[in-house]
């Protein structure tokens, strides 16, 4: 319960930073045009509020609602979500909306999109400038890496050193590095000291989202980190630096060949061979009935030789934009995916998207989930649908290039057709979310 709360104050402070972010990019062009704000709202406010302010001598409502889905600003003389019919009736008005040229409603629009990136570019410099960036060169793994089946079935094998896509050198471990990998024909590997080259199937990354267990990850040998008071591993007298190698006689060069050795020994005491100091040692070990000893692994970056590139306060900056825009690319690079049957099966709603978040408080992981879900809200908000900024900056080119506006009827339903869409949309990700849950 404690890890779902964390996890779930992360995603809520996470995404309200977003929206009142980008809404705060709508407000600040349209209050600078001269266009009268309604209502200023983190979260929808339908039927009822839980905060409410309006300043003496201003048009806008600042609030908080109840329905935690987002927020909203109302701008005066705007088809948007509030469907605010009986406004739209009246004889325009100076400082509405439709009153202003389309250039300046074309800002307005595009405003909360530039300020998430401009947000996701801030928030990756000050990562850079407080953390640097460390991270584990792929030739430095000497175990190399576990692979998924759906990766085993493509050539890999555990153990793999991964070298190269195609021309291109694999550095590090991340998104970049599985995108480079299935957009290429030919994977470089190292296995068992020799180089080894890999035909790489077209379905690669189809397949990958059909089997559900993502590509891999790096391979670390079983060195205790951290015994739990009273566990099987606390008992039998094992401390910080233990190297675990076998169980039973049945070598586990790594904590994945460990893990399902244990569970087959469920309820049983069991012979575990372990290093320290250099000297193999042997202890009996009662397992409990899930088959884990109870201890913490020592993780990657404290195995292998880790790079530290550090940033001063001005070198950050272009550094955090290089970060946000590398980001952008790589998004839009995984996007297409959603269009295929088994990149619609792996969709989220809001309970994936919490499960981003560490389970223990880190502000580190915070902000740089944050930046990341701040480069996804602004290109999602930039497609051309209707009730999203890009669907009212597609009618605004449209205008700017005929040279007259969309009929009034006809955005009010392309509105109501693309709310609509979209509350589909979040139906079915938060959907997915619960058969996940219930059969998983």
């Amino acid at each position: 319960m404690e890890t779902f709360l964390i996890k779930a104050l992360q995603l809520i402070l996470s995404l309200s930073i977003l929206v009142v972010v980008h809404e705060f990019g709508h407000y600040i062009f349209a209050r600078m045009f001269k266009i009268r704000v309604e209502k200023f709202y983190l979260f929808f406010d339908a039927g009822f509020a839980l905060f409410r302010y309006k300043p003496k001598n201003s048009h806008t409502e600042y609030g908080v609602g109840w329905l935690p889905l987002g927020g909203y600003v109302k701008i005066s003389g705007m088809i948007d979500e509030s469907m605010d019919k009986d406004q739209m009736a009246q004889p325009a008005k100076s400082w509405e909306f439709r009153s202003k040229p389309a250039w300046q409603r074309l800002l307005v629009m595009i405003a909360g999109v530039v300020f998430n990136l401009l947000l996701a570019f801030f928030i990756y410099a000050m990562v850079l400038f407080t953390w640097n960036d460390t991270y584990l060169p792929l030739e430095k793994v000497s175990q190399g890496m576990e692979f998924s089946t759906a990766a085993k079935n493509a050539g890999f094998q555990d153990g793999d050193i991964l070298l190269m896509a195609d021309n291109k050198e694999l550095d590090r471990f991340g998104v970049r590095t599985l995108i480079d990998i299935g957009d290429a024909e030919t994977v470089t590997v190292m296995r068992g000291g020799e180089v080894v080259r890999l035909q790489m199937e077209e379905d690669f990354m189809k397949n990958l989202l059909a089997d559900q267990e993502g590509f891999a990850n790096i391979r670390i040998p079983t060195v205790v980190y951290e015994t739990m008071d009273g566990s099987a591993a606390h008992q039998a007298g094992l401390v910080r630096g233990d190297s675990i190698v076998a169980v039973n006689g049945v070598v586990a060069p790594s904590f994945g060949d460990l893990r399902p050795l244990l569970e087959s020994h469920s309820n049983e005491v069991i012979t575990l061979d372990y290093y320290r100091d250099g000297m193999l040692n042997s202890a009996e070990v009662q397992l409990d009935a899930e088959g884990t000893l109870g201890f913490y692994v020592t993780p990657a970056g404290l195995i292998y030789e880790a790079v530290t590139v550090e940033y001063g306060f001005f070198e950050s900056f272009p550094a955090g934009m290089q970060m946000g825009i590398q980001t952008l690319k790589d998004y839009i690079a995984q996007f297409k995916y959603v269009f295929t049957k088994e990149g619609a099966s792996s969709l989220g709603g809001f309970g994936a998207i919490g499960g981003l978040f560490p389970a223990k408080w880190n502000w580190q992981s915070f902000w740089m989930m944050t930046a990341f879900l701040s480069v996804i809200l602004a290109f999602m908000n930039i497609l051309p649908i209707p009730a999203l900024d890009g669907g009212h900056v597609m009618f605004l080119i449209y205008e700017v290039v005929t040279r007259r506006k969309p009929n009034e009827k006809f955005m009010e339903y392309a509105q109501v057709a693309g709310m609509i869409l979209l509350l589909v949309l979040v139906l079915y990700a938060n959907g997915m979310d619960v058969v996940r849950a219930i059969f998983n």
